[in-house]
């Protein structure tokens, strides 16, 4: 459920002031509009509550992030190459959001904002949000759109393919604004759930058998890139299972779209080479890879089975911070290794508890905001060395730092 709290940055695919300066609100038509070879990200932070019956169980943030490739343009529809990632950060878990779950998927949009896309794919939640009119509108005007919302419910509730429902979606055109000096476009956009399931026989497991809520949405279009530009939503959604409990996901989501320059990955290799070199940091390396440029600090050191950083990583990861302050327009995913001791199981917690102490501390000493840096941990599934050897174990109990080109 998580996931749909992400649906206005998944449909892809925040002040200013009112109308423009000397322009008239004239009719004008909205459209998509798509550029070959285009890059793009979309970033939304979800503030949530969880009830179960009624009785708040967790609050959580969610960090959700889609890395967008035009990949196709064909009579003005576009064919998006889509990255999504689903963070989260507890309250009081290292101040970082590590990441839960990453989808790949493939669609094309039409310039009105209509999906054709194949229904293996579980991502975007949201589908045909926006869905603009065929002809022109202006400030006040209102209108319809069909929609859709798909859920991955695999691991919730035993559901192997993608959850869809209908959704009607109502529009009104409320204003133009100059927002962060961009023309946008502000569109109130809401709907509202109301959808029962049935099941072919009895299900195994609990599963949603009716499913209510509502979203209220102001979103801003940029007008002359053809583009979302952000949006802010409140939502409170109700999933009632089939053993008669009920589960209330709400909150409010902040969202925008974000573009990079181009990454030049050789010549940020050498430098960052070269400034490893100059300020002796040891055990550092740098690589390209298709996500960007990698750091890799080699023998990250922590007390045995623990996550507590020592006094030397401290000196090194404040080395490594002044490094990532010179990329304010980058997001960083920081990936923790650890050699392979005991079962595969602890390996796992235990770097993804140390990816979140090093990101953590990066972040304290001004490094990135939070929201700008993910961490995951792969355990000692992904080794560099011999584990079978001290200097092999020192290699592996590692921690990786990509500069994300998108």
């Amino acid at each position: 459920m998580k996931k749909r709290a992400a649906k206005m940055i998944m449909a892809i695919l925040l002040a200013g002031s009112s109308l423009f300066a000397g322009e008239e609100a004239a009719p004008q038509k909205l459209r998509f509009k798509y550029t070959p070879g285009e890059k793009y990200r979309i970033v939304t932070e979800v503030e949530e509550d969880v009830l179960i019956n009624g009785v708040l169980t967790h609050q959580s943030m969610i960090l959700n992030k889609v890395a967008v490739d035009t990949a196709e343009v064909k009579d003005g529809s576009g064919r998006l190459d889509c990255d999504f990632q689903m963070s989260e950060s507890f309250q009081g878990m290292f101040n970082t959001f590590y990441l839960k779950e990453s989808y790949r998927s493939q669609f094309w949009r039409d310039e009105l904002g209509v999906f054709t896309i194949d229904a293996s794919f579980f991502m975007p939640v949201v589908r045909n949000v926006p869905r603009f009119p065929e002809g022109t509108v202006k400030p006040g005007d209102t209108w319809t759109g069909d929609a859709e919302e798909a859920h991955d419910f695999r691991r919730s509730y035993g559901i192997a393919n993608a959850f869809r429902f209908p959704v009607k979606v109502h529009y009104t055109y409320l204003r133009d604004e100059i927002k962060e000096g961009v023309k946008t476009a502000v569109l109130k956009v809401e709907f509202t759930v109301f959808h029962q399931v049935k099941y072919e026989g009895v299900p195994a497991r609990p599963v949603p058998v009716k499913i209510t809520g509502t979203s209220s949405q102001l979103y801003w279009w940029d007008r002359a890139a053809g583009q979302f530009h952000s949006y802010h939503e409140d939502f409170d959604f109700i999933f009632f299972l089939s053993n008669a409990s009920s589960v209330e996901y709400r909150g409010t989501a902040e969202g925008r779209l974000l573009k990079s320059p181009k990454l030049d990955r050789d010549r940020l290799v050498d430098e960052l080479n070269k400034k490893i070199k100059e300020d002796n940091i040891a055990d550092a390396s740098v690589r390209k890879d298709k996500n960007g440029v990698t750091i890799i600090l080699e023998d990250v050191r922590f007390p045995p089975n623990s996550d507590e950083l020592t006094k030397a990583e401290k000196d090194k990861l404040t080395r490594i911070a002044d490094i990532l302050k010179q990329f304010p327009e980058r997001d960083f995913l920081l990936t923790g290794h650890t050699a392979r001791v005991g079962e595969e199981k602890t390996s796992q917690v235990l770097s993804e508890q140390r990816a979140m102490a090093v990101a953590g501390y990066l972040v304290s000493k001004g490094a990135c905001d939070k929201t700008r840096i993910v961490t995951q941990g792969k355990g000692s599934r992904e080794p560099a060395a011999d584990n079978s050897t001290e200097e092999g174990r020192r290699r592996n109990r590692r921690v990786e730092i990509t500069i994300l080109e998108n």
